[in-house]
């Protein structure tokens, strides 16, 4: 596979990097793409050192593959000349994700909607992808008539600029500001935009997302999101409402038995998901998975998992090594 990384200086690229060295991917070649001011810099992989190129010169290398992580801009102004060259393209942006001819794609749910002919592909948004992991085999056994999720996410979802902020409010530096008010001992009920009806647009991509990649359009998704002081791993309270009849030691079970997660449910033993385990892991962690008394057939449950990997590096990886065996192979 010969595979460009765009946006590789960011957080997400550089996690995609660390995947790459991890998994031993076998790569032709790596064409790392930046910013103009970013071109020159050297990375290295696997005892191998790269080059960061600008986007026109990145093209004119004609990868086969090629990952967007330098905002919904760039890809809106590149990934269509990218896929005219046969290359395919998984976005990580929300540049594409809501057209109806894109494929959202979370590998352990829809793999199948990639082709041969599927040149662009959609990665979901970070705090999508964790939920419909976790809640997959629960949705395809029982049915899931309504969602209502709180996401407590971390800065590093916003990027480096936001750390950076959270890391100088505790040195007592306030110069540097993404969010509009203090991070650092705060919690912020504002992720995006606030559009007109109240909602945000990060709140929004959970439950347009969550349609499309399940193609359920039937079911219910209320979601707020908030920003809190952590640096990495998105936790999400997730409150579902079933169609059919299902005991809790079913949920457990059937949870318990879903591709890439991973249960840690002993609260007697203080054994729950936290942010700060979850860091640097590609599974999805749940727990604290109880019956919901105030309404008939609901469940609660605890859902963790890290945003650069998982909620992006890993989920658009996984699709790439897909492409990689079943189509250019």
């Amino acid at each position: 596979m010969k595979l460009a990384v765009v946006g590789v200086t960011g957080l997400v690229g550089q996690t995609i990097l660390k995947l790459l060295e991890e998994l031993d991917v076998a790569c032709d070649q790596i064409i790392p793409i930046a910013s103009e001011r970013s071109e020159g810099k050297s990375i290295s992989l696997r005892n191998k050192t790269y080059t960061v190129c600008t986007i026109e010169e990145g093209l004119k290398q004609n990868p086969q593959v090629a990952i967007f992580s330098a905002g919904s801009q760039v890809s809106k102004q590149w990934a269509q000349a990218f896929t005219e060259q046969g290359c395919y393209v998984i976005d990580n942006s929300s540049a594409f994700r809501m057209r109806a001819d894109v494929p959202l794609v979370v590998p352990e749910i829809n793999i199948a909607e990639i082709s041969k002919e599927t040149r662009l592909i959609a990665n979901p948004n970070c705090s999508t992808i964790q939920m419909v992991v976790a809640l997959h085999k629960i949705y395809t056994r029982y049915g899931i008539k309504r969602i209502v999720i709180s996401t407590y996410q971390s800065v590093s979802g916003t990027g480096k600029a936001a750390i950076d902020q959270l890391m100088n409010e505790r040195k007592g530096q306030k110069e540097l500001k993404v969010y509009p008010h203090p991070i650092d001992l705060n919690c912020l009920p504002h992720g995006g935009d606030f559009l007109e009806n109240g909602n945000t647009t990060e709140e929004e991509k959970l439950m347009f997302e969550t349609q499309k990649i399940w193609g359920d359009d039937q079911i219910g998704v209320s979601a707020t999101v908030v920003r809190v002081p952590v640096i990495g791993g998105h936790s999400e309270s997730v409150n579902i409402q079933l169609k059919q009849k299902a005991t809790l030691a079913q949920v457990v079970q059937v949870v318990q038995d879903t591709p890439g997660v991973t249960l840690v449910d002993e609260p007697e033993r203080n054994r729950y998901p936290m942010p700060i385990h979850a860091q640097h892991k590609d599974d999805v962690f749940v727990g604290r998975i109880r019956k919901d008394t105030s309404i008939e057939n609901a469940f609660n449950l605890w859902i963790v998992a890290d945003n650069l990997r998982k909620g992006a590096a890993t989920n658009a990886l996984q699709i790439a090594l897909h492409i990689e065996k079943t189509i250019l192979t």
